[in-house]
């Protein structure tokens, strides 16, 4: 019925040169390791056992969900960290729960178990406030990211002084005969709602990479207007200003590059989502504006050099 997951994304706290070994998180498999587009380890999916109500449409109709998400953490050009939990909910076969082998055989699907319509539980699942004992798959997410961060050795944890925001992105994705576009809902600083209707035959998988892309160059966007914010162009002294501007060009700016994992349906998804949401062309008028601001401090800087 539906594809569902969370997506955290943060600001590693250092630079640390063997990422690899900070996504090792799981014992025996192998880290996926990538340099091209742009640098990219990605630990193995770890599956999570879940037995708990998915959040009822109504009172009168319980939904129980049984089954494993998949948990994996990755990071993005030595300097993004992201924690990542997803699923695939399916009916489930009978109304009776399932010794649990039968469920770990089934690595990231999850029965709901429970009379629901796919559009009902789509939109429970898709809600900004959950009760406190329904899934909750942005703690599992968030534990991922975490288990990333404490990796970091101390003195490797040079970064610390920035701070920048994390980002929560949850995709409910319904597959079936109805599709629709992507729609990308802003909740806050943070918290952000990606839902689309697609093929029944669309990849799980797939939908997962293009929602970690999606969520990091939301997380990008969200952060470089954070730091142009802060950088007061035009109020500060202009050496101020590209004093907190310059965090955006070392460590985020050479980032931007959309529908880099997911292959052709992310690119046709993303094409989709950006007609309305001009991610794409807010990231133009940012970095244009940043580097602007250097170009006329170098001129400034050049003038008052003694002829």
């Amino acid at each position: 019925m539906l594809v569902i997951g969370e997506v955290h994304t943060g600001l590693l706290r250092g630079h640390h040169q063997a990422t690899a070994s900070l996504v090792d998180l799981v014992a025996g498999e192998p880290v996926r390791s990538f340099d091209r587009p742009r640098a990219h380890v990605r630990s193995p999916d770890r599956p999570v056992g879940v037995d708990c109500p998915l959040g009822a449409p109504t009172p009168a109709r319980r939904v129980r969900g049984i089954g494993t998400v998949l948990q994996r953490a990755a990071i993005t050009g030595g300097h993004v960290v992201q924690g990542t939990a997803w699923a695939t909910v399916v009916p489930a076969g009978g109304g009776t729960r399932q010794p649990w082998p039968y469920y770990l055989a089934r690595p990231g699907v999850i029965e709901a178990v429970g009379r629901a319509r796919p559009s009902e539980l789509a939109a429970a699942l898709a809600a900004t406030e959950h009760a406190p004992e329904a899934l909750d798959l942005g703690a599992i997410a968030g534990r991922a990211s975490d288990l990333v961060q404490a990796a970091v050795p101390p003195g490797d944890r040079s970064r610390e002084r920035l701070r920048l925001p994390r980002t929560r992105l949850r995709f409910v994705v319904e597959r079936g005969e109805t599709t629709g576009p992507p729609v990308l809902t802003v909740h806050g600083d943070r918290s952000r709602i990606l839902r689309a209707a697609l093929p029944a035959g669309t990849e799980p998988r797939l939908l997962a990479a293009f929602a970690e892309d999606l969520a990091l160059h939301d997380w990008l966007l969200t952060s470089v207007i954070g730091i142009v914010d802060r950088a007061a162009i035009g109020a500060l002294p202009r050496d101020e200003s590209l004093r907190r501007l310059r965090p955006a060009v070392d460590h985020l700016l050479h980032l931007w590059l959309p529908a880099g994992r997911g292959g052709e349906l992310a690119r046709q998804l993303w094409e989709t989502l950006d007609r309305h949401a001009a991610l794409s062309r807010q990231w133009s008028l940012l970095r244009d504006r940043i580097r602007d601001q250097f170009i006329v401090g170098a001129v400034a800087a050049l003038s008052a050099m003694p002829r």
